[in-house]
């Protein structure tokens, strides 16, 4: 009996379509603008099967996937640096991928309200190329109209193609400073608006990672300030197991008094004041969680700078005691996911935190933790692909 041509080269083509639909049901897909996300691969290859019906029809689709990984090394250094800048990407990689390094941190502030597609674009394509975790770490918020932001914003970051599978979202900035929430201290105001970003930013898209605002641990309160511990208290009597929704803890552990304390110290004033937060957490507010510790701010302030501060260290002790801390503290502490110093470079001045001068030089410090060994780093990245589609001849 014969059989149509045709009708055979259709059904081998869309029984090789229908694996493809399979196999394409864990990617996500590369568009120009947006990215679309799982929930829309099925229709989006059901399109292309009507298509491909068609005889001469040919199609070449990109697409990226997370590429499997158990993720067994971790590197933890990293740095903070700004998104308007391009070269500050650049500097940071030589940094924290450096010495056999891959896949480092980079702590990058976010203003709740900018929609600027292209910049954001260039920003997570930059992270890509290079390699860089972000810890993205929103600012600018309206205390008193923050929802309609938060979710604008959630579905915003969202849109963008983000290196690894986690999203890090750090939900503001050292809350308990006044400076820093709108003129107040208010943690009710604030445990509220954590409470919703965080089911906004999780409906949105699972794979983000909430973090609280790292508080200021070493402040005293007064009237600008309000002591974090009480500040954390005020916050689950108004939303109780506020804490317990977290999915890792943001800390701001410097070297105190001064920015000038050992590496070695501890308590609330030192380099390990997180262990200070953790155990307040599960030991007072009865939090059995265990938080991944993002330090996601630290470092000591250096006598360099436009112009020289002598009650600061120079930097020769500054590089010595950052090489100390890493490699006596935080990269033997497992709790510990990632360090980011402030800050890859500010003006005066904040300028003696820089790790680059004005004319984006190293300081010596930034050269001191360029040279250590580090580990490649193994997440579950996205990769590129492609795969062609091919219609029937005639």
């Amino acid at each position: 009996m014969l059989v149509d041509k045709r009708f055979i080269a259709k059904f081998i083509i869309s029984f090789l379509l229908t694996l493809l639909l399979l196999f394409l049901a864990a990617l996500i897909f590369l568009k120009e603008e947006q990215l679309p996300y799982s929930k829309d691969i099925l229709s989006f290859v059901q399109q292309r099967l009507g298509t491909a019906e068609e005889c001469n029809y040919s199609e070449t689709i990109d697409y990226l996937y997370y590429k499997d990984s158990a993720w067994d090394k971790n590197n933890k250094f990293g740095l903070y640096i700004y998104s308007e800048n391009r070269d500050y990407f650049e500097l940071a990689q030589n940094l924290v991928n450096s010495q056999g390094g891959d896949w480092g941190y980079v702590l990058i502030p976010y203003n709740i309200k900018d929609r600027n597609f292209d910049k954001w674009h260039r920003v997570f394509s930059q992270l890509r190329n290079k390699h860089l975790i972000p810890i993205i770490q929103l600012w600018d918020v309206d205390p008193n109209k923050y929802e309609v932001t938060t979710k604008e914003a959630a579905e915003f970051l969202n849109r963008f193609v983000w290196p690894i599978k986690e999203r890090y979202i750090s939900v503001y900035n050292e809350v308990n400073d006044a400076r820093f929430w709108s003129g107040s201290v208010n943690p009710k105001q604030y445990a509220q608006v954590l409470n919703y970003t965080i089911d906004v930013f999780k409906g949105t898209n699972s794979e983000f990672f909430l973090l609280n605002g790292a508080f200021n641990i070493s402040a005293s309160t007064s009237d600008h300030y309000l002591d974090a511990f009480a500040y954390m208290r005020r916050m689950e009597e108004e939303i109780p197991g506020i804490f317990n929704k977290l999915d890792g803890w943001a800390s701001h552990p410097y070297p105190q008094p001064n920015f000038s304390g050992h590496p070695l110290a501890v308590g609330r004033w030192s380099v390990r004041a997180y262990e200070d937060e953790l155990a307040f957490l599960k030991n007072t507010l009865g939090i059995e969680k265990n938080l991944p510790v993002f330090i996601t701010e630290t470092g000591w302030a250096h006598a360099e700078g436009k112009n020289y501060d002598p009650s600061y260290y120079g930097v020769e002790s500054v590089a010595e005691y950052m090489k100390i801390a890493y490699q006596e503290v935080w990269l033997p502490d497992d709790k510990v996911r990632a360090v980011t110093p402030f800050t890859i470079k500010y003006e005066a001045p904040f300028d003696h935190f820089s790790w680059v001068n004005d004319d984006n030089v190293p300081y010596l410090h930034y050269e001191a933790i360029r040279a250590m060994q580090k580990p490649a780093g193994n997440p579950p990245y996205y990769d590129a692909a492609s795969v062609k589609i091919s219609g029937c001849d005639e």
